[in-house]
């Protein structure tokens, strides 16, 4: 059957997932080479948080925006401003020398970098019917555990073969490729020249669905009337509990490493790989998880719910990583990869709920809202650990702030799961 229908909306997930994964692997550059850095322009724990968060309150103001900007000038042309935009940010970090010129750079890349996730959920809701969203956003969402891959195999060895400046400047210019794949390649479904009649109907199949206009022309909604919507409130607050923890893993795992067990440079790279590796599995067993379920015969909504509840779960025996970890550190780096899986898998379906919910002309907008309240939330962990571990460095275990940020990521997925249950007890869609 499948073969009948197409696969065209394959390929293009196939290009948002390389986007993806370049997205990941420009912004995760830096956190390779913080101790490299440091050592050069004498940072502190401060300084660097510093720079995290102005990589962060950019990223979050640039989300909000975005998101409003993709979908009034559509996902082909909006997804291309960003990744050029970004690419050209990445790139600009080799010609930095100071505190404050980092700071300003990581700013502009995140502003930039804040168009990837609205765009690629717009183009998932224009490509692909709602059964499959979310084994389609789990697919283009594990780019980012690949990036992650991908950035402790090449970024330390080239920093070392070729200085610290030619690590950011190859992997920004990466972006620039993937530009034009995405112009020669992509359009929206009723524009596609190689797409068949039968892919067309398949993937505008939902002929039940609510927030589908049946006159074909959807009315714009304000920022003002989207924050009024329940299900707004319930995917920002998702977003604002759960993002931080994917920052903490992307941020300060290298660190944790180096710190706990003494690993530094090119030693990371196995076990970032291993945790980024199960990332990925976990991204798309989370989009694969909801379609068993509908197959099954479950409504879509009661899928995504129960789904979510069970990634929450294995969230949860993170809490004990240093425990464990001081008997074997594979004990450690593997109830982290547990977890950043489990995250991965609630990150697929939190983002489809947006389009389950929500007219595909706000779909971006939305995203953006509950993507700024994520990286608002990754703020918060940005400045609470460097002053974390500044404390229980006083007192000569520094490790102690890594124990708290721990629990604090055990239990952030049950209480956003909770919350999300409180604000959208049953299906709930918005109606253009």
């Amino acid at each position: 059957m499948q073969q009948t229908i197409g696969k065209l909306r394959w390929t293009i997930c196939g290009l948002i997932f390389f986007a993806t994964t370049i997205n990941y692997l420009d912004r995760a550059v830096i956190s390779l080479l913080k101790k490299t850095l440091s050592h050069e322009f004498n940072w502190s724990e401060a300084d660097y948080g510093n720079i995290v968060i102005a990589f962060q309150l950019s990223y979050a103001v640039g989300l909000l925006g975005a998101g409003r900007l993709i979908d009034r000038m559509g996902s082909k042309a909006g997804y291309a401003l960003s990744t050029f935009l970004w690419s050209t940010a990445a790139v600009a970090h080799a010609f930095a020398n100071s505190v404050f010129s980092f700071g300003l750079i990581r700013a502009l890349l995140g502003l930039t970098e804040s168009g990837n996730f609205p765009a690629a959920i717009k183009a998932t809701a224009e490509w692909f019917p709602k059964k499959e969203r979310a084994l389609a956003t789990g697919i283009f969402n594990s780019g980012a555990n690949i990036g992650a891959i991908v950035a402790p195999l090449t970024v330390p060895l080239i920093a070392l073969k070729l200085g610290w400046q030619y690590a950011f400047i190859i992997t920004g210019a990466i972006g620039f490729v993937w530009l034009i794949l995405w112009l020669v390649y992509y359009e929206i479904p009723a524009k596609h020249k190689r797409l068949l009649k039968t892919e067309f109907e398949y993937i505008h199949s939902d002929k039940d669905d609510p927030t589908v206009n049946p006159a074909g022309k959807e009315k714009k909604i304000s920022w003002s009337k989207l924050l009024g919507y329940r299900q707004t409130w319930a995917f920002a607050l998702g977003k604002f509990l759960t993002d931080p923890v994917w920052w903490f893993y992307l941020f300060w795992l290298p660190d944790f490493l180096d710190k706990q067990y003494h690993l530094e440079g090119t030693e990371v790279a196995l076990p970032l790989a291993l945790v980024y590796m199960m990332s990925c599995a976990g991204s798309i067993f989370g989009g694969w998880l909801p379609l068993y379920f509908v197959r099954k015969g479950w409504p879509v909504f009661r899928a995504r719910r129960i789904s979510m509840l069970i990634y929450a779960c294995c969230v949860v025996p993170v809490i004990f990583t240093q425990w464990l970890g001081n008997f074997e550190m594979w004990f450690a780096v593997i109830l982290i990869g547990l977890a950043a899986a489990a995250h991965q898998a609630w990150s697929a379906n939190i983002f489809t709920t947006v389009s389950d919910m929500f007219p595909k002309k706000t779909v971006a907008s939305v995203t953006g809202i509950g993507g700024m309240f994520g990286a608002l939330g990754g703020i918060i962990i940005a400045t609470l650990a460097p002053a974390l571990f500044e404390y229980y460095k006083m007192y000569g275990n520094e490790q102690y702030g890594y124990f708290i940020l721990f629990i604090i990521c055990g239990l952030a997925y049950l209480t956003a799961w909770w919350i999300m249950k409180w604000l959208v007890p049953k299906q709930m869609p918005v109606l253009p």
